[in-house]
């Protein structure tokens, strides 16, 4: 995700006016596409709550279960309608990447879970407190971390500055971590073959969507302090 300096980064230098009004319609395609997949995560996410709300009416022995999974909806919709806020009321940047790859890299991995995952028979073996415990784990730090961030939060990479509080003085994406791990927990709760392809291609285009956005970042010399500082991306020791 793009960064943040402790203070405001040096104001760039005067562009063309064609420049301007190219990164002006990036910024604002972004904030358009971002509200868009908001707006379908929210359809596809009523029915189905609406749907377990009808279940514990007919099926009181569910409602411990019920009060699980709204908990989880909960923070699933809060986490995902912070990123929205943020990235409408974020800071512009003359740097956002206009490179093709990069945007159909950055909505493919943001749009994957919500168009393709598919149900499955929850595990027999994995306790359902386990999953539920790595899920929540998963969404509040992304929460966290997205609040770190704060006006620097965004989908396609840009550099708005570096920032270095929070869970970013431990690993340098703390917002694909937290990914990760929710994506991690739904797999133990509800696994399958197609489910774990559907993750291990996610987590792929995440990995490339890091590496886009650190070769963008390592221009800045900041960033690229920060990276000799901060050695991992996702996982501590591993990665």
């Amino acid at each position: 995700m793009a960064l943040e300096h402790e203070a405001p980064p040096a104001r760039p230098a005067r562009r063309p006016a064609a420049f301007v009004d190219v990164a002006l319609a990036l910024d604002l395609a972004e904030r358009a596409a971002v509200l868009l997949l908001f707006l379908l995560f929210v359809h596809r996410m009523l029915p189905r709550l609406l749907a377990l709300v009808l279940a514990e009416r007919e099926h009181p022995e569910l409602i411990l279960l019920a009060a699980g999974i709204n908990a989880q909806a909960l923070l699933l919709v809060t986490a995902e309608a912070l990123g929205v806020v943020l990235i409408l009321i974020r800071r512009r940047s003359a740097s956002l990447s206009s490179h093709p790859f990069d945007w159909a890299l950055s909505f493919s991995a943001v749009s994957a879970p919500l168009l393709l995952t598919t149900p499955a028979a929850p595990s027999a073996v994995i306790p359902a407190t386990l999953a539920t415990t790595v899920m929540l784990a998963g969404l509040l730090m992304q929460i966290s971390a997205k609040l770190s961030l704060w006006r620097s939060f965004g989908l396609v990479p840009a550099n708005r500055g570096v920032k270095t509080r929070g869970l970013y003085r431990v690993v340098r994406h703390p917002v694909y971590a937290g990914y990760t791990l929710t994506h991690l927990g739904f797999l133990l709760g509800f696994p399958s073959l197609l489910n774990a392809l559907l993750y291990a291609g996610i987590f792929l285009l995440e990995v490339l969507r890091m590496l886009r956005e650190e070769a963008l970042l390592g221009r800045d010399p900041a960033y690229a302090a920060y990276a000799a500082r901060v050695r991992y991306r996702v996982l501590p020791g591993v990665f």
